[in-house]
């Protein structure tokens, strides 16, 4: 719900400011809105029972016009927090404009311009360019009027900001359209040829990596860039580009002014590195992220809290830090997040830790959350994701001796499917299950020569260091049984083999 959604979002300095906003407003001392806010920011009780607990019955007309009350006041508090902390910069350069507008109709014209000249200094620092066009629109208007002013270089300045300002235009609609593409893919079962689109896209904007002006900038391409590894599973391509323009980019005066998309980057950066099974390397963006995190009086720190403990977590197990791994990630199994995909992602993982530490019991606990149907984890965290999820499932219940859900979830993973993975030429996950089951109906001849002879044959293999670390976590179930080893030594043999093909010779 979107009231539970702005509440659960505000920090807990946001949640005693926001009591003290609505305490100011309220004109009656039994007003229901504070206990309301209450109820939701703990998290406990459904609607049906914060309803009975503020009326003492079901009055379900009250209770949504209390609720629709916070909600309106919910907005108005954000919108004001809002310009309160955008103010002292965007407001400063709104009041040079109005001074040097009053000071020019007074024909005052080199007052004027002194301070159209301190707000272009000040818009231009911090990639303003819709004031900057704004100010070279004034100065152009009165140019008749003050002849010291050489208006050919003017008119050049402003037709190169307009530039900038179509760039950034360009920029917000190839994102808009890339994530449109990345949506039809990963949360709708169409397939589409993805890098020819996303190529097509990025050349008729004519944008490339000249085209960063801010952390916005670089925030948007950093999606898009993300999004084709993502689809591509390449993301070694990816890594230099992102940190080599991050750091150009990273002493820029801006970059305080935009805390939010910095944060972003630094996740995207250090989860890069992490699918490119450089932990180290992502640790330390890590703790750059988390330091950002807490900027501002942790102004964003709810909002990245999830992504930056998921991140840590397969950071260290993968780094052979398990159950410190597992403990980052089991208090926050419990906890509501309006990070959805996130909690998803989290749960899943925790299976994985779980599963790979032979915790078996534990994981199938945490997989009995997962109630919903297949469409509706599609639509929430992709077809991807439901894919791997349910892989998991049927490795669980092998080892779990399940038998009739074995042949159950096998029969309904190839009908559901099979199909896709074909169309969209993923045979080898068809393959890879084809010796699950292989295994589970015959165990005994998964150590054999020939086994292991037809797994080498059927496989369309990459090189381990470019191989995806979630599709080595797979194969290492078949790998461990093939050779009697357990699962997490044999995942990071695998995984310290992949390091030392990335290391320059």
């Amino acid at each position: 719900m979107l009231l539970n959604s702005i509440i659960t979002s505000f920090s807990k300095e946001e949640q005693h400011k926001f009591v003290r906003f609505l305490e100011k407003r309220n004109k009656r001392h039994d007003t229901k809105n504070i206990e309301l806010f209450n109820y939701i920011v703990n998290g406990q009780l459904s609607s049906k029972a914060i309803c009975f607990q503020l009326y003492g019955s079901q009055k379900s007309d009250a209770y949504h016009a209390l609720r629709k009350r916070l909600y309106q006041s919910a907005i108005d508090f954000t919108a004001n927090t809002v310009l309160q902390d955008e103010s002292s910069l965007e407001m400063q350069i709104m009041k040079y404009l109005l001074a040097s507008k009053s000071f020019l109709q007074e024909k005052k014209y080199k007052v004027a311009y002194n301070i159209l000249n301190k707000a272009e200094i000040l818009a231009k620092e911090y990639h303003l360019f819709t004031f900057i066009n704004e100010i070279y629109s004034i100065k152009i208007q009165y140019a008749h009027a003050y002849p010291s002013i050489n208006f050919d270089d003017l008119i050049l300045e402003f037709k190169n900001n307009q530039k900038q300002i179509l760039i950034e235009h360009d920029l917000n609609m190839v994102y808009a359209k890339i994530k449109k593409v990345l949506n039809s893919i990963a949360f709708r079962r169409e397939v589409l040829d993805f890098q020819t689109i996303f190529t097509n896209i990025l050349r008729a904007h004519n944008i490339s990596s000249t085209s960063i002006l801010s952390f916005k900038s670089l925030y948007q391409l950093t999606t898009i860039v993300s999004i084709s590894a993502f689809i591509t599973k390449d993301y070694l391509k990816i890594e230099p580009f992102l940190i080599n323009t991050y750091k150009n980019l990273s002493s820029h005066k801006s970059k305080e002014k935009q805390l939010y998309y910095h944060i972003h980057i630094l996740y995207a950066i250090a989860n890069t590195l992490f699918r490119n099974k450089k932990f180290d390397e992502s640790l330390t963006y890590l703790r750059v992220m988390l330091r950002h995190m807490n900027m501002n009086r942790q102004k964003y720190f709810k909002s990245f809290q999830l992504k930056y403990n998921l991140l840590l977590a397969l950071n260290l197990n993968y780094n052979n830090q398990q159950k410190l791994a597992i403990k980052t990630l089991e208090p926050l199994i419990s906890k509501k997040h309006p990070d959805l995909e996130t909690t998803l992602d989290i749960l899943l993982s925790l299976i994985m830790f779980y599963f790979q530490n032979n915790d078996l019991n534990n994981a199938y606990k945490i997989f009995s959350k997962f109630y919903h149907t297949d469409a509706w984890y599609i639509e929430k965290a992709g077809i991807e994701w439901v894919i791997k999820k349910n892989l998991t499932e049927l490795l669980l219940h092998i080892e779990l001796h399940n038998t009739n859900l074995v042949e159950s979830r096998l029969l309904s993973f190839k009908r559901s499917y099979y199909p896709y993975l074909k169309e969209i030429k993923q045979d080898r996950v068809i393959t890879y299950l084809s010796f699950v089951e292989m295994y589970y109906k015959h165990p005994q001849i998964v150590t054999s020569a020939d086994f292991k002879d037809k797994i080498e044959k059927s496989f369309d293999w990459v090189e381990t260091h470019k191989e995806d670390i979630f599709v080595i976590s797979f194969y290492s179930w078949l790998k461990g049984k093939m050779n009697k080893t357990d699962l997490y030594p044999t995942t990071l043999t695998i995984i310290e083999q992949a390091q030392k093909e990335l290391k320059p010779e």
